[in-house]
């Protein structure tokens, strides 16, 4: 059965849970709001059949070839498609050919939509571009590669870029209770009874792949024999040999989570890399979100470490940003190495002691006027209010340092950062001394 014509035919009971219960409408489509929400520039651009080239890129089973499907039914253009594993040039001349007469005869135009476009060479993304550019066919290329790596700058300039992120768990959870009450594409049929933590553990080995989980759901399903009343009830062991994964106890609102992240915090804290690395495993293959696991990195690489080795902050941004630009898997190697580095730095806690003295002095209200020298003296009338008078400007001193009172008056010699003598900010503590040791007490 043509792919492009399941909407409009009897279901093929043979094909995988998957490919049955794709949506076939964008009112059935689930997940990847932010593109598709209701006013968005994608949802109009559909509903109005207004598109332009796009690429759509993003992890498995986030919906791309879904979403191509229904534009295929909504478009009054023509609708080609072909899979870059498998077309060369001569498939794509063809296309081009059919794509020229339907637009000569008809007056109509193409949409060529390419799956894994990636997989396209140079050469034969070059004989799409004329066409492209002319307007004669609209391409829709789906990738899980960084589209700004693998397709030529041409098509990218002629193309907009939509990202799909992988399916939110409430996303997950609704496509796999749909496929199991859906009587004419899904698994309506059975009678199937999941419990909770079956379907936990279901939604976090999927990983926000909507493919993996109906997958995994069929399997578990066609293999369970029925009890006495008919009945399918599906386990948490069931879940682990259909999803060939073993549960581990996480709950990710519960304890579990709590004590697992707190583990890692304290063996960041505590210098000991192996430990570290073992709990960032365990979190990952549970199913944690490693946006909040590279944003602890982030606040500890800061609390736990701050100016003993500034570099640590700068590895923790890094594994965060690649985490956004790789995605998983690949991306648990930057989190392991920034959770690495920070178990193995230097360590001090000065710069969470100084922000939190100085906030408890601001919400004592222990707060003078700013010094009249210090104040803002770039506008008219501020010589007059004898904003500014007085200030020295540092770079015209020797070693670009003069003594001067920066705090108000009230808070005069004040020390809020104690730095320690580790790693960089014992560095720090000499130059601090050496430059306000008269007027600041640097006993500690």
């Amino acid at each position: 059965m043509d792919l492009w014509d399941t909407a409009k035919n009897k279901v093929n009971k043979e094909a995988p849970l998957a490919y049955r219960m794709r949506p076939r409408s964008l009112d059935e489509f689930i997940g990847q709001e932010h593109i598709l929400g209701e006013g968005k520039l994608l949802r109009r651009a559909i509903l109005s059949d207004r598109l332009g080239s796009l690429i759509f890129y993003g992890p498995p089973g986030t919906g791309k070839t879904t979403l191509a499907r229904i534009i295929a039914s909504t478009t009054k253009s023509g609708f080609e498609s072909i899979n870059a594993v498998t077309s060369g040039v001569g498939e794509i001349r063809e296309v081009i050919k059919k794509a020229k007469e339907r637009e000569k005869y008809y007056g109509e135009r193409t949409v060529l939509f390419i799956d894994e476009i990636h997989r396209f060479n140079k050469a034969q993304q070059d004989a799409l571009l004329p066409e492209v550019e002319a307007g004669t066919i609209v391409l829709i290329g789906a990738t899980t590669e960084n589209p700004y790596f693998e397709v030529n700058a041409p098509l990218l300039s002629r193309s907009r870029i939509f990202e799909f992120k992988p399916l939110e768990p409430e996303h997950i959870r609704e496509i796999v209770r749909r496929a199991l009450v859906d009587k004419e594409r899904g698994l309506g049929e059975y009678k199937v009874e999941i419990s909770e933590e079956a379907l936990d553990h279901l939604v976090t080995m999927a990983a926000g792949d909507a493919r993996a989980a109906l997958n995994g759901i069929e399997l578990a399903v066609l293999t369970t024999p029925p009890d006495e009343d008919g009945v399918r009830k599906i386990t948490v062991e069931i879940i682990e040999q259909s999803m060939q994964k073993k549960a581990i106890v996480y709950d990710k609102e519960g304890d579990n989570h709590y004590d697992t992240i707190s583990a890692f915090i304290k063996s960041l804290r505590g210098s000991d890399p192996d430990a570290a690395v073992y709990y960032l495993a365990r979190m990952l293959e549970a199913g944690e979100d490693p946006r909040f696991i590279a944003r602890r990195l982030i606040v500890h690489a800061a609390e736990d470490v701050g100016l003993a080795d500034p570099m640590a902050l700068n590895v923790a941004v890094a594994a965060f940003h690649a985490l956004e630009f790789v995605g998983m898997p690949e991306a648990r190697l930057p989190l392991a190495e920034a959770a690495i580095y920070i178990a193995c730095a230097p360590k001090s806690n000065a710069v969470i002691k100084a922000i939190d003295r100085a906030l408890a002095v601001v919400r004592k209200g222990e707060n003078g006027p700013i010094p009249q020298h210090l104040r803002d003296a770039h506008y008219a009338g501020a010589k007059e209010l004898g904003r500014g008078k007085g200030y020295k400007y540092p770079h015209d001193y020797p070693g670009h340092f003069v003594l001067e009172e920066y705090l108000p008056e009230n808070l005069k010699g004040q020390r809020f950062y104690e730095p320690s003598d580790s790693g960089q900010e014992a560095q720090i503590k000499q130059r601090l001394k050496e430059l306000w040791g008269k007027v600041k007490n640097f006993t500690k």
